[in-house]
């Protein structure tokens, strides 16, 4: 590299059986390259004879990832699934925050194959163009490797880690090439607010079911809920100012239209309830979720979020106890920071197992609306 360029690696590595190892090996070869790498755990986090609870661990983990993504140039993010049919919810969060920060995005994968032929549990329907999950949810956008805000986030290699950053590091080339020829280089930046006439707080309601046929029918229901305690409400299936919907064949330029969407609802609201239960038969939340969570809370959003169940990680994914941790079916690591979700939600988000009427009610009285 010609100048310092800083790179974030996120990866649930840290929870597999020997991890570290590789992750290290992940750092000593950007390193190789020229890159200035950070990694959660760069920084010391208990001081020698120091005793701190799991909550106070895992702030001051949130907080050494906050350190890794501040002004940092690109993040390289492993798209892996992780216990189910979803990436990593916490390093699909930090793909959205890296992302809020106008960072260069990428991700690998060995396997990007379509949502529909991956998830094996999918039942397709009479017409064959529309498939349900193993809860009856639509399989939204089953054609594309990965949900749309990940698609529309990331650049996406099939391969390996080393695979990823050289193609990473031959943009950067090309990059440098164009803007030596045309004095700038063209990056697609968002449209900034543009729901200007805001008279009450609005809240985008971060659905995961936002693909189901009879999503925004059920929206309006939770709408009216909202509007009762001085709230507006927006949902993935309203349209947003200043993003025109496009009717295409082309199933990627779909999946961008809805970026842009999305992202733009993010943009324009002052707070986010995310829907942050089990997806798709898994353990970790809808990907979509997981960046609309990430990227808000890189512009300043306050974070709510809702699940049936908001006991530990350990009460809720199987596990079995060793000397030193937990493990699951899988043998990864079962964090155990007495949170029902990776720490990088249980840091940000203010969690909730009520229904819509309560949580409407506990937002209209944190904010004193």
């Amino acid at each position: 590299m010609k100048k310092e360029h800083k790179l974030y690696l996120a990866s649930p590595l840290c929870f597999y059986p020997n991890g570290y190892t590789l992750w290290h090996g992940y750092r000593k070869l950007a390193e190789y390259y020229g890159f200035t790498v950070t990694m959660p755990n760069d920084n010391k986090l208990v001081e020698e004879g120091e005793s701190v609870s799991r909550e106070e661990m895992s702030r001051r983990i949130f907080k050494n990832c906050l350190w890794g993504l501040d002004k940092v140039d690109g993040i390289i993010v492993n798209l892996e699934t992780y216990r189910g049919s979803e990436p990593d919810g916490g390093s699909i969060y930090k793909l959205g925050m890296a992302y809020g920060q106008g960072a260069r995005c990428y991700g690998f994968t060995r396997d990007k194959r379509s949502v529909g032929v991956k998830y094996q549990a999918a039942r397709y329907n009479s017409d064959a163009r529309s498939a349900d999950d193993v809860n009856g949810n639509r399989l939204g956008h089953h054609q594309l490797p990965f949900s749309v805000n990940v698609v529309g986030a990331a650049k996406i290699i099939e391969g390996s880690f080393e695979n990823c950053l050289k193609v990473y590091m031959a943009d950067l080339e090309e990059e440098s090439k164009n803007k030596a020829k045309r004095g700038f280089c063209v990056r697609k930046d968002g449209l900034g607010v543009t729901l200007t006439d805001k008279k009450r707080p609005v809240v985008y309601v971060a659905t995961s079911n936002r693909d189901n046929p009879d999503a925004a029918e059920k929206h309006e229901e939770i709408r009216k809920i909202f509007d009762r305690y001085g709230f507006d409400a927006i949902f993935p299936t309203d349209d947003a100012v200043g993003v025109e919907n496009i009717v295409t064949d082309d199933i990627y330029e779909e999946a961008y239209n809805l970026f842009d969407r999305y992202t733009q609802h993010v943009r324009n609201c002052d707070i986010i309830l995310l829907d942050l239960n089990n997806y798709r038969g898994g353990y970790e939340p809808s990907s979509d979720v997981s960046f609309e969570a990430g990227y808000g809370y890189s512009l300043g959003k306050k974070l709510y979020g809702y699940m049936d169940d908001i006991s530990p990680m350990t009460s809720r994914i199987p596990n079995t106890p060793t000397e030193i941790d937990t493990r699951d079916f899988n043998g990864m690591n079962v964090e155990n920071f007495e949170g029902p979700l990776n720490l990088m939600f249980g840091a940000s988000v203010k969690l909730m197992d009520d229904g819509f009427e309560e949580i409407a009610r506990k937002m209209a009285q944190d904010l004193k609306v």
